[in-house]
């Protein structure tokens, strides 16, 4: 398996925990699943995405949001 599948399963594994911690997750602000995520991720080579970490009063991660952010590369190269 190469590193890049690697890193893309971890993704996966972290994504789901937080599911299953009932933390809501979207992407570019629509509500997505952990699948979704990754996928994205995958299709978009060349882009990146920012994390956004939604935190209760208790401390606790209650949402995680995914932006996608430039690279600063164009496109057509």
């Amino acid at each position: 398996m190469n590193t890049e599948n690697k890193n893309y399963q971890e993704l996966f594994s972290e994504l789901t925990e937080y599911e299953r911690s009932g933390v809501r997750m979207q992407i570019d602000g629509i509500s997505a699943s952990p699948l979704q995520i990754v996928s994205a991720h995958m299709i978009r080579e060349n882009s990146n995405y920012m994390r956004d970490y939604i935190i209760n009063e208790e401390g606790k991660i209650t949402e995680l949001d995914f932006y996608e952010i430039g690279t600063g590369k164009s496109k057509e190269n």
